[in-house]
């Protein structure tokens, strides 16, 4: 079942202000973060989008606080997508989908970035499948939305400052309503 967009902005509302897991912001600071650096960087509106609504997966469930700790990938790219399909068009739902395979080809592609992690990230990375060999990386940056969730990924690391200032959450769901199939 697709959620709508007011849905989103409730589910915000009520779990936004939760950890995230393993680094020193909120659920929404992270959101917000990530929608900002998007912003910043001149993305169009369904990549600040994507940006924005790329971690809504880690709400739709109850794992806990840091599954990663325990031996558990959530899924939250793939867990969202059912909920995003119909409300938002592929471009949108591509890059959150491909956000966390990403991150397996920065590591791959670019040795200094896996040193940039978060201890957190690099956890959920060997979960997640551990870094691509050349062969997964090429295969990787050919799919569609890929160029656009490295983007993504590279905000992603980004996003988790605890005093960054950004626009409020009003804001990103007008961006999001602009490029929304049907609000």
């Amino acid at each position: 079942m697709a959620l709508t967009i007011d849905d989103i902005e409730k589910l915000f509302e009520k779990k936004g202000h939760e950890q995230y897991t393993g680094e020193p912001v909120t659920q929404l600071q992270h959101a917000l973060q990530s929608g900002f650096l998007g912003e910043q960087e001149g993305a169009n509106d369904a990549l600040v989008t994507a940006a924005f609504l790329h971690d809504l997966g880690h709400l739709l469930h109850d794992l806990g606080d840091t599954p990663s700790l325990h031996g558990v990938d959530d899924v939250h790219q793939y867990r969202v997508v059912p909920f995003l399909r119909g409300l938002f068009p592929n471009v949108v739902i591509d890059a959150i989908q491909r956000h966390v395979d990403a991150k397996r080809y920065l590591c791959a592609t670019r040795p200094e970035y896996y040193e940039g992690l978060s201890e957190d990230s690099k956890r959920s990375l060997k979960l997640q499948g551990g870094i691509f060999s050349k062969a997964e990386a090429d295969q990787f940056i050919a799919e569609p939305g890929a160029p656009d969730a490295v983007r993504l990924r590279l905000w992603d690391d980004l996003a988790k400052q605890p005093t960054l200032q950004t626009p409020g959450l009003s804001h990103y769901m007008q961006i999001a309503r602009r490029c929304a199939l049907s609000a």
